[in-house]
């Protein structure tokens, strides 16, 4: 669960059902004091103070300077010392080797290509959701040690068994852990014809799965 209220300003993505289910899966990993996590696209900075909370040295990075700042403010307030970073996920290699990393990336199929500002990218992930997934699974292959592991929550949406596939062939064992039915929420309402349209869901649908992946470098 989320256990504190955070801020979020404008554009940046409030913890939702998936942050929470993220969060649960966090906190069944063996996350030992001094562990090193890493946050990528961390937004208000909810699964970065998750995992600081354990006693583990938390890096959080965003490309969202609005997020940064968001995230480093929540850090503040609640009395934990997280490393905020304005990175693009194609430039962490420097940051690590980390035991962990933990992403909810935007993963929402979207009728255009990635947005470059506005509120749209914390949750628009290209016309199959994957553009930015796909990133996080090569960010995570190249700044885990030997061992370390990725926890990553997306809509079933984009296919969980095409991450599977990625993160296998990055040399990842992977897993799906968790699964949940939630709500609709206003952007999925808002693109529901569309995404019909595109065969990605169902018009009798009424719920949309979301699952949470873990997978460990070989």
């Amino acid at each position: 669960m989320i256990r504190s209220r955070l801020l979020a300003a404008p554009g940046v993505y409030r913890p939702g059902h998936d942050t929470a289910l993220l969060i649960r899966a966090l906190d069944n990993e063996p996350v030992a004091r001094r562990s090193t996590v890493l946050d990528l696209g961390t937004g208000s900075g909810a699964l970065a103070l998750a995992a600081a909370r354990s006693g583990a040295r938390v890096t959080a990075v965003d490309i969202s300077w609005r997020a940064v700042w968001t995230a480093r403010l929540n850090a503040r307030l609640a009395g934990r010392p997280v490393r905020v970073r304005h990175r693009d996920l194609g430039s962490v290699h420097g940051l690590g080797p980390f035991d962990l990393a933990v992403s909810n990336p935007p993963y929402v199929p979207s009728p255009r290509p990635l947005p470059r500002r506005g509120a749209a990218q914390a949750w628009d992930g290209g016309p199959t959701g994957r553009t930015v997934v796909d990133r996080v699974c090569d960010a995570a292959a190249r700044v885990l040690r030997p061992g370390g592991a990725l926890l990553m929550v997306h809509s079933a949406l984009c296919d969980e068994e095409m991450s599977l596939d990625r993160l296998a062939g990055l040399g990842m064992k992977s897993a799906v852990i968790d699964r949940a039915f939630v709500p609709f929420g206003p952007v999925l309402r808002g693109r529901r014809n569309w995404l019909c349209a595109q065969g990605l869901l169902d018009r009798e649908a009424a719920s949309e799965e979301l699952v949470v992946i873990r997978a460990e470098l070989l």
